[in-house]
């Protein structure tokens, strides 16, 4: 399986491919969204504060039908508002992915992984689970994800590892996934420590989004709160300090996306320099939820609160293959190459980043 520095090819332009209003080829990573409802009300989630489709999760019969249209998927991510754990149906959809040899993962939250859903995830075939984590402190936890759980998302994840070395796997791959803001970064240090004690391998730091227009930001999805490119100097003296202590505890300390998080933070670009016009995934991803909508990126919920305007097509109405190059998807890769961009767009490399 890939890493994720080095950007998995699910993600990449096939060579001979360039970047225009259509695709030749399928998409072949494709997030699936198995529930739109969560256990928490996370301060730095949409999810919290805005409902854009009725809770609800995917049924068997809906995800067999939603794969079916995805001939080339290579890697599934099975997360999107929610929390993937409040789906039953989980390993069974992990076990029907695999039979096709495609490389399967998601976030969670961690609170809802009991015994029951450790050996299920393992026997399942998963090839990795990210653990959201944005502090070890469990008063600042409970402030960030709304419930007082720290110590439950670490026995749980103790009780992963002991139940992968039980069964004798590898699998899945564990990490911890940090939403670094202002209000925790100085804690990084510490929950680095804390990955290294309990033997979790990897540590990732995620930009923090916040809506483009001040009257639909959420929480503590603000500016203020963003480091994306305003690092103090004792953040900067901070992220050194995390990186030497990875290296000395032998955990991997990099970001989302196929950098580190000195680059990830610091690499803030002028507007006028189109830094939006870098991204891909409107060529070589898909993002499905749970009601059948078509949406441009992962990260569009986060970045527009007017979510009709981010729906270019739905596959209970037409097939994916016919919405791939359907207008909706072209005027959209066509924006994103412009000087104006859709709304969910205009803000990426700008004030936060994928």
């Amino acid at each position: 399986m890939e890493r994720e520095g080095a950007l998995p090819r699910a993600y990449r332009l096939s060579p001979d491919e360039e970047r225009g209003p259509c695709v030749r080829s399928q998409p072949r990573c494709v997030f699936i969204e198995v529930t739109n409802c969560c256990n928490l009300a996370c301060a730095t989630c949409v999810r919290a504060f805005t409902a854009y489709e009725q809770p609800r999760e995917l049924t068997m019969e809906e995800f067999e039908a939603i794969t079916a249209q995805f001939p080339a998927m290579e890697r599934a991510v099975l997360h999107g508002l929610g929390e993937p754990l409040l789906n039953r149906h989980l390993p069974a959809m992990i076990r029907h992915l695999k039979g096709r040899g495609i490389a399967v993962l998601f976030n969670s939250n961690g609170t809802l992984l009991n015994t029951e859903w450790q050996e299920a995830l393992v026997l399942s075939g998963l090839d990795e689970l990210r653990i959201s984590v944005d502090t070890p402190d469990p008063e600042r936890y409970a402030r960030i994800r709304g419930k007082p759980l720290l110590h439950r998302v670490i026995d749980n994840v103790r009780g992963l590892i002991t139940t992968k070395r039980r069964l004798g796997v590898e699998t899945p791959r564990l990490s911890f996934w940090v939403v670094g803001t202002k209000d925790n970064f100085e804690q990084l240090p510490d929950l680095i420590r804390l990955a290294s004690s309990i033997g979790v391998p990897e540590v990732y730091v995620q930009r923090l989004t916040f809506a483009v227009q001040a009257e639909e930001r959420y929480g503590i999805a603000l500016p203020q709160q963003a480091l994306f490119g305003r690092l103090t100097e004792h953040e900067a003296s901070t992220l050194d300090e995390c990186q030497q202590l990875s290296r000395a505890l032998g955990i991997g300390f990099q970001a989302s996306g196929a950098t580190d998080p000195a680059h990830s933070l610091r690499a803030a670009r002028g507007k006028d320099q189109h830094p939006w016009s870098s991204c891909r995934r409107p060529w070589t991803t898909a993002y499905i939820t749970v009601d059948g909508n078509a949406l441009p990126c992962c990260i569009a919920h986060w970045a527009d609160t007017q979510y009709a305007r981010m729906i270019l097509g739905n596959i209970w109405q037409k097939d994916f293959s016919d919405i791939w190059n359907d207008e909706p998807y072209q005027a959209w890769r066509r924006a994103l190459l412009s000087d104006t961009p859709n709304e969910a767009c205009s803000g990426c490399g700008v004030h936060w980043s994928l």
